[in-house]
């Protein structure tokens, strides 16, 4: 198995490279079940966001890193955007994205009440890792309908070309790989 290893908030992790095309592979980054990582990137997170009212981020890797800023900044709310909708949600609008990580159309869902909330007030949009940035697309398109202020987008790590960008805040660059494992950044 090949690893790369992945300095982050002063933690080291040993990262399992996942093929997702004939010669690219990706290093898989995981908070679940890591709660010294969850605390640590949460922290570090919240040293650099900016002022915000909400914060929201997508269904599911995100939960533990979103659920920990909530409760190390003193809050006791942040939002979902589901991959589903819930038999509880009303009001449910949603928008249609393609990942790498996922293969296929995914969608994202948002509840009609936390759209409410939403509306004028300043919101941070939190992913786990930053890509393509086509579910940060997704993220932005939900927001936006449902009348949000968007001052932030961030994430843990921010792979391959997402690292260039101006407009979103990371704590690490995370560097794709061929097919023998070599970094390509």
């Amino acid at each position: 198995m090949m690893t790369y290893e992945l300095s982050v908030a002063g933690l080291k992790r040993q990262l399992k490279l996942s093929p997702i095309a004939p010669d690219l592979m990706i290093a898989g980054f995981v908070v679940f079940g890591d709660v010294e990582l969850t605390e640590a990137c949460a922290r570090e997170l919240l040293a650099i966001a900016p002022e915000y009212d909400y914060i929201i981020a997508p269904e599911a890797k995100a939960i533990p890193l979103i659920h920990e800023m909530a409760r190390q900044s003193g809050r006791n709310e942040y939002m979902l955007a589901r991959k589903a909708a819930k038999a509880y949600m009303d009001g449910v609008f949603s928008v249609r994205y393609e990942s790498i990580t996922t293969k296929g159309v995914q969608e994202l869902f948002m509840d009609g009440s936390d759209a409410k909330k939403l509306k004028g007030k300043r919101v941070l949009i939190l992913d786990d890792v930053i890509s393509t940035g086509e579910s940060l697309n997704a993220m932005e398109h939900l927001v936006n309908e449902a009348g949000g202020i968007i001052v932030g987008k961030m994430a843990v790590l921010a792979e391959g070309d997402a690292a260039k960008r101006k407009d979103i805040l990371f704590l690490e660059k995370l560097p794709l790989f061929n097919g023998k494992g070599e970094a390509l950044d």
